[in-house]
């Protein structure tokens, strides 16, 4: 039986304990999704990185702490985020994090591995990507190749061809600014359907939600569209900030966020089917949806 998904509320697990899941990264690996989030226990300093699994996107199995405390960079006064990781070639699982210091100051991207996706995964070591900045963080992978997106408010949110052992940067294949040529936008996660890239961003307001924006481009190296909104204009993107998109049985849907700062560890999610096609990407609202009704469902510009 497929599990009802209802949007903007809190994820709980098989045990009925609110699911960390916060900041998210997700793979599917064989029949499940794996998804990795923050473990906000101890609010904005860094507790764990937990894993779950699902078959359905609604049921999760509590699958264990993928990164726990410890000394340095994953000290417990430590800013520890996005988690998000890629299956390498060789069969091993790489996990990238934001590090940084309690006033964001340190502004690091850390590096983790482990042999299966659940961890536990030994850590690494962190680095500021070619000596830039970087805060919030997102992954891609294409043919073998993986690509580290990373913002950085000085320069702009950068795209990076990471090394072939996925575990230092090598080069940067493009940098994007907003239209206005300030800085780039944080929280990315980066599709490519149709021939295109999408590249979906938020702005920079702290906690507060914003309406999150999406550009295209036929190749990685750009050039990237003017940027444009995922949802109804002044909706705040349904109160969320994205954290990724992930494609699932040819749809896609989009995860995003909905800070509650008193409380980060009740902080609620929306979840929701976003429509890709065309050079566009459309959010609607939905009270409530399964994973059975992406199956067949058109993106904009495709034949029903």
């Amino acid at each position: 039986m497929t599990g009802v998904i209802r949007p903007g509320e809190v994820i709980v697990d098989e045990a009925g304990a609110i699911a960390q899941l916060h900041g998210i990264g997700v793979q599917r690996v064989g029949d499940r999704f794996y998804a990795w989030g923050e473990n906000k226990a101890a609010g904005s300093t860094f507790t764990a990185v937990s894993c779950y699994s699902s078959a359905d996107l609604a049921t999760w199995r509590f699958e264990g702490e993928a990164l726990t405390v410890g000394e340095g960079d994953l000290a417990a006064d430590r800013i520890v985020e996005r988690p998000k990781v890629l299956a390498h070639p060789d069969g091993r699982f790489v996990m990238f994090l934001h590090i940084d210091s309690a006033d964001y100051a340190d502004a690091r991207v850390g590096f983790a591995v482990a042999d299966a996706p659940a961890g536990p995964y030994r850590y690494l070591g962190s680095e500021r990507p070619l000596g830039n900045l970087s805060r919030d963080i997102g992954v891609y992978q294409e043919d073998g190749v993986g690509y580290l997106l990373s913002e950085d408010r000085v320069n702009g949110l950068h795209l990076y061809r990471l090394a072939p052992d996925y575990l230092s940067v090598e080069s940067v294949v493009a940098t994007t600014l907003k239209d206005d040529g300030s800085h780039g936008y944080e929280s990315p996660t980066l599709i490519r359907e149709g021939g295109l890239y999408y590249l979906f961003g938020s702005d920079l307001t702290g906690w507060a939600m914003n309406d999150n924006e999406v550009s295209t481009a036929a190749d990685l190296t750009g050039p990237w569209s003017p940027w444009a909104d995922i949802a109804p204009a002044g909706s705040a993107t349904f109160e969320s900030q994205v954290s990724i998109v992930v494609p699932v049985d040819g749809s896609h849907v989009y995860i995003g966020d909905r800070w509650t700062p008193d409380d980060l560890r009740t902080s609620p999610a929306v979840w929701l089917p976003i429509e890709i096609g065309a050079g566009a990407a459309t959010l609607r609202w939905r009270d409530e949806w399964t994973i059975a009704d992406l199956r067949g469902a058109a993106a904009p510009g495709d034949d029903a």
